[in-house]
């Protein structure tokens, strides 16, 4: 089915929610359409394979390269290690001899050279290159918890700052500062082969941003549990990935207890999961919400992937994008323009808004992102914003003003 049009679909939940489950039984499902998928994890603390019941054999995970399950599908666990050999060769010689300078033996200035981060660039550079390739027809993401999930929604944003922002710069004072500091000083100091490094890794993550925010391309499926604190978390992460502009299609609502567990030391958790499922189909609203209950047994090994698939996606394909939103967008009033964002459950007393070199930063509490602003706005200045509607409104000021 080569003329289906690409999809990435990017799982996120708390930890433990049954995440990673959901994105293998939607992969399945997609490979049984006759789609070419592959699931790629990039937790760090891999369970993929455990899902499919591929077994404890540490070397028959080709080091992190997709591996063929059966027809149309691949999985893959990135490998940080691996790839640091391979894409951050200088990168991560420099970091490892800057930290064995500070008298670190090497195997823990090596264990130091790998920078919280890198894991994230590694798998978006993997989706950018499947994507560019067009090698399979549904890419599913299956992310780390919420937290570091959101790292890894935000790292192109950071990445694009960074390299307009400061590599020039940087990399050209060391040029010139570079003769005179090894004079000084025994602390070594990046060669011009780790900046080509890093440029070479931007170049190839260029358009990776617009890939992930693209609302026929992208989506985010969140997994929760009918239980208070899970749901909030849910809320907090369906925030932050508004902020980022990636549309959430559909919320998954795993574990639920059937109706026909009416026994007396479980009905009290059937009365809060019930309050539970109803808050999340009113505050989510229209958002599709799927739920799956408790089954008989683990679901591991591809028949009952396949059988938890089906459960969320009926007889369905689950490729389609079920929900679509508008989450940013500029409006023209007279001689005024103005910004809208969607952030939902959010008061704008915990927005931070400030401009940054032609830049419009949001910040949500440890989140920010940078909007780079069209050319109309970038010498506007923002005279005010508020919370209209579950979005951030921010007006510009007229020309000269």
């Amino acid at each position: 089915m080569r003329n289906h049009k690409p999809r990435i679909i990017i799982f996120s939940g708390k930890g433990g929610v049954g995440k990673t489950t959901v994105a293998a039984a939607t992969g399945v499902r997609c490979a049984e359409h006759g789609l070419k998928t592959i699931v790629i994890s990039i937790d760090i603390a891999h369970s993929l394979s455990d899902a499919f019941q591929l077994g404890t054999d540490l070397h028959d995970f080709h080091r992190g390269k997709p591996r063929r399950i059966r027809e149309n599908l691949w999985i893959q666990e990135v490998d940080i290690q691996e790839e640091l050999d391979q894409r951050w060769g200088e990168v991560s010689k420099y970091l490892a001899a800057l930290f064995g300078s500070a008298g670190m033996t090497e195997v823990l200035a090596e264990e130091l050279a790998v920078i919280p981060g890198m894991e994230d660039v590694i798998s978006l550079l993997y989706i950018n290159q499947y994507w560019n390739e067009k090698t399979y027809d549904v890419i599913v993401v299956d992310c780390a918890p919420t937290g570091e999930s959101l790292r890894f929604i935000g790292m192109p944003n950071t990445l694009e700052w960074y390299i307009h922002k400061v590599f020039n710069l940087e990399r050209s004072l060391m040029k010139v500062a570079r003769p005179i500091a090894k004079r000084l000083t025994d602390i070594p100091l990046p060669e011009d082969s780790y900046f080509g490094a890093l440029q070479d890794l931007f170049l190839k993550l260029e358009g990776v941003d617009k890939v992930l925010t693209n609302r026929d391309v992208t989506s985010v499926r969140l997994v929760t549990n009918p239980e208070r604190m899970v749901v909030r978390e849910t809320q907090r992460a369906f925030t932050y990935f508004c902020l980022y502009g990636l549309v959430v299609d559909a919320i998954v609502v795993n574990r639920l207890f059937p109706d026909s567990v009416g026994a007396d030391y479980f009905r009290d958790w059937l009365v809060s999961q019930q309050k539970s499922l109803e808050q999340i189909l009113t505050i989510f609203g229209p958002i599709p919400v799927r739920t799956v209950n408790i089954l008989r047994d683990e679901v591991i090994g591809i028949d009952r992937l396949s059988e938890m698939g089906r459960i969320i996606y009926g007889g369905s394909d689950p490729s389609p994008i079920l929900f679509k939103e508008t989450l940013y967008q500029i409006d023209q009033e007279g001689e005024d323009y103005i910004l809208k964002i969607k952030l939902p459950f959010i008061d704008k007393q915990y927005v931070d808004l400030f401009k940054d070199e032609g830049d419009l930063v949001v910040r949500i509490g440890s989140f920010k992102r940078h909007i780079f602003l069209p050319r109309s706005l970038a010498n506007r200045k923002p005279l005010g914003a508020k919370m209209n509607d579950n979005m951030l409104v921010v007006r510009f000021s007229r020309p000269g003003q």
